[in-house]
């Protein structure tokens, strides 16, 4: 799969990064520059995509030529939204409350091409099946010091993070950070014209 124009990554996520390599496409990073605030009173959903859209406009201003995209995650338990947390002591307590229930993981991901215009913002949400976990693991898990730059204060792909989940109802590369599938489906359907899948 190629792109007749530039891909620039407005993330600086080593795991978005790995995802996109996975697909085969050439392209840069340049982190957004644009300050993480969640929309006051946003739905779940909604602040995925307001915090993805703020991600990528400033980006796309700068590179017109290019198609940008930028994506943000966030974790939702029991009404509350768990973004990254703060500190280990926010890494436990945002663990402790994920223990042995269920959450939901939305990615919200937006594609801009400034030079005619087009903007395309979207998420997906996967259920997620936690396992109880003991203080022992919590604790051990936050020495590892993974949790703090992940939404939820846990990651799937790897480490302590990956056997604290039981299941999944949705997509796992929504958890990871970028829903491949749809990201695809919205190059086809939005980028065809850029787009070329030899």
């Amino acid at each position: 799969m190629t792109l007749s124009v530039p891909l620039v990554l407005a993330s600086r996520s080593p795991r978005r990064r790995r995802l996109l390599e996975q697909l085969g496409l050439a392209f840069t990073v340049q982190g957004s520059p644009a300050e993480e605030r969640v929309p006051e009173a946003a739905a779940f959903d909604e602040a995925a995509r307001a915090m993805a859209r703020q991600k990528v406009r400033p980006v796309a201003e700068a590179r017109p030529d290019a198609l940008v995209l930028a994506a943000d995650t966030v974790v939702g338990h029991d009404g509350a939204m768990l973004e990254k947390p703060t500190d280990a002591g926010d890494a436990r307590r945002m663990l402790r409350s994920l223990s042995g229930s269920r959450h939901r993981v939305c990615t919200g991901v937006a594609l801009a091409h400034a030079a005619d215009g087009r903007e395309v913002v979207f998420s997906e949400t996967t259920r997620v099946r936690f396992a109880d976990l003991s203080d022992d693991e919590i604790d051990a898990y936050v020495a590892t010091g993974e949790p703090l730059d992940k939404a939820g204060g846990y990651g799937i792909q790897h480490g302590l993070g990956s056997v604290f989940v039981e299941g999944l109802d949705g997509d796992y590369f929504t958890v990871v950070g970028l829903p491949l599938h749809r990201l695809y489906r919205r190059l086809r359907a939005d980028f065809a014209d850029v787009l070329s899948l030899s």
